[in-house]
């Protein structure tokens, strides 16, 4: 206790350490050609597995849980108040000013996500690659603040969106974008439409066109802002927007801004779509019945929180049948999801020119920032002129636009030859030998196979903060998940696979969990989602577990059948 002194998050000290080591920290060396995997869809298998479910006991024992946490914070709530009033000075009237949030608008983050707030936020420094390093950080009253020693503690980095592994600070990318600070300098100094266009973003936005397969795209800094502002653009309170229910919450966001109709419909349900674009189309708009100018289907490539695909085929047939408009964003699939890295047209071999609008982000996959539009000539070309991000918004940053266009470049083979491919058949590879392993060993996991986003149900609101901890000090960097980003009883851990990490790395990923699953007892799976030892056992009742040494022997294997 004694050494964490300082309030204050301490300066990163320098690394001692040569250019190869840090390399090797943050993309690990591929240590054989066995550990690759070229990602094929196969139209005969389920689109998405079957969901496992938790036992009965583990519901009940869930929403106990959320019940006993919300008794006692309003119980410390109300007295609180009465008796010591000193502490609730945020959320009481003071010299005739109401506050900012009453005790009910903040109780969520009060009494509920403050016990787990350690596990959020950890301050890290230098490059979250492979590894990334954590200031080793403890509160002394119940996470309202934080001491921290000036220790780092290195972990292998499961949470960040590092898809390729493109986030590093040597190599071809890194070299470029030094270049580029002393040919642009650091800002474009205005907003597109002034003087913020230089002929690096133009040859960009070509080549993110050329790459999706559209005929031109628009770059914008923020993926968030990009579908904030995007809907005022295209739709209007005479249009109707038809949203998946796991949207993002930039498209919620966006869609509500643009004062167009909104329904809702089941997330990946494609008869209940199909339900709605019936009605709506042979209804009309909900008072003059007239036809809707336009109708928008929105849906994303990868959901990020459940890990599974939109299934692009059926939607593809619904708009060429009832002729809507399809928007997908792709933020978490373009790079990562496809052979060639392409996103979920590229994944199931259906042409781009089936879906009307391709939004991205290259945080994920391109070790960048910010979002692009790519779609066909006159929407682009109407977009540069009043989407408002494009119009007040300042432009990406050279150093950023240098990033995007080199790994673009090293994707499609102009740069480092078979590098970009070979990051593509890692991720692949150790997203299946990630997400099998954990079955094999009795976790309940969403998603598809070729998913690099991972959840991993634990369900007990008192069981996230234990898991992120038990990680944090076993050498493993997570992020947990919970209400409101999930249902209510669906709280989870998300493992984010990265091309950087090693087939000797995933071992001992599932070590660890392995351990941990036993301790906290999470190892609920009865086999139906795959990976079943013996499938007659699973016929008779009896939950398939593998044990931890037939996994890691095996399973390297079997991932890729």
């Amino acid at each position: 206790m004694s050494k964490f002194v300082s309030t204050r998050v301490p300066d990163a000290p320098e690394e001692h350490i040569s250019q190869e080591e840090k390399a090797e920290l943050e993309f690990g060396t591929l240590t054989s050609k066995d550990y690759l995997y070229s990602v094929h869809y196969d139209p005969t298998r389920p689109l998405n597995p079957a969901v496992d479910e938790p036992p009965y006991f583990i519901v009940i024992f869930t929403y106990l849980n959320y019940l006993i946490l919300i008794i006692i914070g309003h119980l410390k709530d109300f007295f609180g108040k009465r008796f010591m009033p000193q502490y609730f000075e945020a959320v009481l009237p003071k010299n005739g000013y109401p506050p900012w949030y009453s005790a009910f608008e903040s109780f969520y983050p009060r009494r509920l996500k403050k016990r787990l707030d350690d596990c959020f936020s950890r301050p890290i420094c230098g490059v979250p690659g492979r590894f990334v390093r954590c200031f080793d950080r403890i509160s002394p009253d119940y996470n309202e603040s934080f001491l921290y020693s000036g220790e780092l503690k290195s972990l292998l980095n499961l949470s960040s969106y590092n898809y390729l592994g493109f986030a590093q600070s040597v190599g071809c990318c890194t070299d470029a974008s030094i270049k580029s600070l002393e040919k642009y300098g650091t800002s474009s100094y205005g907003p597109r439409t002034q003087i913020g266009t230089s002929d690096l973003q133009i040859e960009t936005e070509k080549l993110v066109a050329k790459f999706v397969g559209k005929d031109d795209s628009l770059m914008f800094a923020m993926g968030y802002g990009t579908n904030a502002n995007l809907f005022t653009s295209l739709v209007n309170s005479k249009c109707l927007v038809i949203s998946d229910a796991l949207n993002h919450s930039s498209i919620r966001f966006g869609i509500r801004l643009s004062g167009a109709a909104v329904k809702v419909f089941p997330h990946n349900d494609m008869k209940a779509l199909e339900k709605i674009l019936r009605e709506s189309i042979s209804q009309g708009q909900s008072k003059t019945h007239r036809p809707w100018k336009k109708i928008l289907v929105c849906v994303e490539g990868l959901y990020s929180m459940e890990g599974d695909l939109c299934d692009l085929p059926a939607l593809v047939a619904l708009r060429d049948k009832y002729k809507f408009y399809l928007f997908m964003d792709e933020a978490h699939s373009i790079g990562a999801m496809g052979k060639s890295g392409k996103g979920i047209c590229d994944y199931f071999g259906i042409s781009p020119s089936k879906v009307d609008m391709l939004m991205g982000t290259f945080t994920k996959s391109f070790g960048a920032a910010g979002g692009y539009v790519a779609a066909n000539q006159d929407i682009i070309d109407r977009l540069r002129l009043d989407i408002s991000t494009n119009v007040y918004g300042e432009s990406m940053p050279p150093a950023v636009v240098t990033q995007i266009n080199t790994s673009l470049r090293v994707l499609i083979g102009e740069l480092n030859g078979d590098e970009g491919k070979e990051r593509l058949q890692r991720i692949a590879f150790n997203s299946r030998y990630l997400r099998l392993g954990l079955k094999r060993l009795g976790f309940i996991v969403y998603g598809v196979d070729d998913s690099p986003v991972i959840p991993l149900l634990l369900y007990a609101p008192p069981k996230m903060p234990a898991f992120s901890r038990m990680m944090y000090e076993r050498g493993v960097a997570v992020v947990v998940v919970g209400y409101p980003a999930t249902e209510l009883i669906s709280s989870r851990v998300r493992l984010c696979v990265s091309a950087s990490l090693t087939k000797e790395d995933i071992d001992k990923i599932l070590t660890i969990c392995d351990e941990i699953g036993d301790k906290l007892y999470l190892k609920f799976s009865s086999g139906i989602s795959g990976g079943e030892k013996n499938p007659g056992d699973y016929e008779k009742g009896i939950a398939p577990r593998w044990s931890l040494q037939e996994v890691l022997e095996r399973t390297p294997e079997d991932c890729k059948k």
